[in-house]
């Protein structure tokens, strides 16, 4: 289905066109037209299928149509990262409109505090928000929601894993009741569908299946114990200039930083990136990396979800992600945009439980290549109890912690602010 179909305003279809938006992916075709209507929605999509676009586009629509004066819209996402992404999306798409917003986010100076209270004072049309950042203007007593339209928590799942559920309905509570709620989900557990009873008014439900890999991706795994990781990496990515971009994930900030230390020890020009730095760094770090400058990142999974960042060769899973469904988040930030990409994953012996659960998500058998030879000879296997050893030693665990699989959750906008 082409854009040109929706019936959208002449100002937003000159934004698509500008952007080069042609032909709507599956979740926006089913979902902008429930949304023109004026319904709730509830949808089940992962990252990389243009669900951004599915409820960014209507919402800038409506406001065209009805202007009103003050706050129209606000856009809860669970980390900085992804709400300056959605508000950089909006600038593009609202280009010939004169629709503002604003990204509301922890962990910047006083400076950027009074701009978020100026727009919300005047009343920016569309706030993208984390929910910690904007719980702490709310009470302060200068933000009016009388005039709200559209309310959308995107990725859902991640909010509540991060435990923004009572924020949110701090929030939520002070809306007006008569508004259109949009929900988004890469996954859809029970308490999703529980949490969306109490925010949304029959919504429509809408699934895309989560996708397989690229085919264009190249994945592999190397049976390796904790104490032979490092080293099988610098192995692995000495070297490779042939490998512009590389991204590593790690399970915790502890492991990114001790990584990223490591390789820079071994002469390799790597940057960290997870939620205890000031924001300042992380987004020069990111830019770093985009340009190619520094052209290793190690991260926690602050990155897999929703930065869209052009040309990264490779993807190394140093830790094997808790949730299946995180490895397809992971890998997904290579081969974008029809380019080719390599997925390597570390597994250690505990962890050949979850590989498996990965592989019957995505339906395959994932190759097994053999170390290095003086690798495997100077390293110990990795057998069923590896990663354990420390712990009953009394020292750290290499993976995340049970009950904690998003390695940033300490460090979140929620203590922040």
């Amino acid at each position: 289905m082409k854009f040109t179909e929706f019936g959208f305003e002449a100002e937003l279809m000159e934004g698509l066109d500008a952007m080069g938006f042609e032909e709507a992916t599956p979740v926006q075709e089913k979902t902008i037209p429930l949304s023109l209507k004026g319904q709730d929605v509830l949808a089940c999509a992962q990252t990389g299928t243009g669900k951004t676009a599915a409820f960014l586009l209507p919402i800038l629509n409506d406001i065209i149509r009805n202007q009103a004066e003050g706050i129209t819209t606000i856009i809860m996402e669970p980390t900085r990262e992804l709400a300056v992404q959605v508000d950089q999306q909006l600038e593009g798409f609202s280009y010939f409109t004169d629709i503002s917003s604003i990204a509301i986010y922890g962990g910047r100076d006083g400076h950027s505090m009074e701009q978020e209270k100026k727009a919300l004072k005047q009343g920016a049309p569309i706030i993208v928000a984390t929910p910690g950042r904007l719980i702490m203007h709310i009470n302060l007593g200068y933000v009016n929601f009388d005039n709200l339209r559209h309310l959308v928590l995107d990725e859902a799942d991640r909010m509540l894993d991060m435990g923004f559920a009572p924020d949110i309905m701090n929030i939520v509570n002070r809306l007006p009741t008569k508004r259109q709620t949009y929900l988004f989900s890469a996954t859809m557990p029970p308490e999703i569908r529980r949490f969306a009873r109490q925010l949304q008014k029959d919504p429509h439900e809408i699934s895309i299946a989560i996708s397989k890999p690229a085919e264009n991706i190249m994945q592999a795994a190397y049976e390796v114990s904790d104490e032979g990781k490092i080293p099988l990496a610098v192995e692995l990515l000495s070297g490779k200039k042939n490998l512009s971009r590389i991204l590593i994930f790690a399970g915790t900030k502890k492991k990114v930083r001790e990584l990223a230390k490591g390789l820079q020890q071994k002469g390799l020009k790597v940057g960290a990136i997870s939620s205890d730095l000031p924001q300042e760094e992380r987004e020069g770090r990111l830019l770093e990396f985009k340009s190619g400058a520094t052209p290793i990142i190690v991260a926690t999974d602050v990155l897999s979800r929703g930065i869209d960042i052009k040309g990264i060769d490779l993807v190394l899973n140093f830790d094997v992600p808790g949730d299946a469904e995180d490895y397809v988040h992971r890998i997904g930030r290579t081969a974008r945009a029809d380019a080719s990409g390599i997925a390597i994953t570390f597994i250690n012996g505990k962890d050949r439980g979850r590989f498996r659960r990965i592989e019957d998500l995505i339906e395959m058998k994932i190759r097994r290549l053999p170390l290095p030879a003086e690798l495997a000879n100077a390293t110990p296997r990795a057998s069923s109890g590896d990663g354990d050893r420390r712990g009953r030693r009394g020292g750290g665990r290499s993976g995340r912690k049970r009950g904690g699989k998003r390695g940033d959750k300490g460090q979140s906008d929620r203590r922040k602010g």
